[in-house]
């Protein structure tokens, strides 16, 4: 019987090549995506699941974890620590599940957020009796780009116009509820990717 791992989702290009490592690894891939339900963008994270062939499964997430977040972004200036809020809060909404043995995320070597280090990983495995595992610690920026070249068409944009199935977005518009510019908390012109196709 394959072995199940339950990998955060965002139809970006991390997540997209760890799913495709580990179903290479011979792992059952079971591809999840976090919501606050702000908004549907959740969608566009089902679309490349279905192009990449995996299941996918939608996880609404408690609001006040939002909340939180947001205050983080204004009380820092910055977004970096929101971020990493709400990452660790979806990796233990999936652990805490009874099903779940494996967890999974696109996390990369050069990640500083989010990014689990050492004793927040084993922390993570130990309270909730899992393994998590990433497929892209021991990878660098560019064995990544060129292994995401091979396999899949990527559509590259402007974070604020990228239609993605990332938390950051509904991050973006909570702070938007609140009137306050996203663009004045996250840096200028960062851009992000979605797997739209297979090469």
């Amino acid at each position: 019987m394959m072995k199940e791992v339950y990998h955060l989702f965002s139809g970006g290009k991390d997540s997209s090549l760890a799913a495709w490592i580990l179903s290479r690894m011979g792992y059952e891939v079971k591809l999840v995506t976090v919501t606050f339900g702000l908004l549907d963008n959740w969608k566009f994270a089902k679309e490349t699941a279905e192009i990449l062939g995996f299941e996918h499964e939608v996880v609404k997430v408690p609001r006040e974890i939002l909340e939180e977040a947001v205050r983080m972004c204004i009380e820092d200036g910055r977004p970096g620590r929101a971020i990493q809020y709400i990452h660790e809060r979806a990796l233990e909404l999936i652990a805490s599940r009874e099903e779940v043995e494996r967890i999974s995320d696109g996390t990369r070597r050069d990640d500083r957020v989010p990014f689990l280090d050492l004793g927040k990983a084993r922390s993570l495995e130990d309270r909730f009796n899992v393994a998590y595992i990433r497929p892209l610690l021991g990878l660098g920026y560019k064995t990544i780009r060129e292994l995401v070249n091979e396999i899949f068409i990527v559509k590259e944009e402007e974070s604020e116009k990228l239609e993605k199935g990332d938390y950051e977005t509904e991050l973006r518009h909570a702070l938007r509820e609140k009137g306050i510019n996203p663009r004045d908390i996250f840096p200028p012109r960062h851009v992000q990717s979605r797997v739209v196709g297979l090469r």
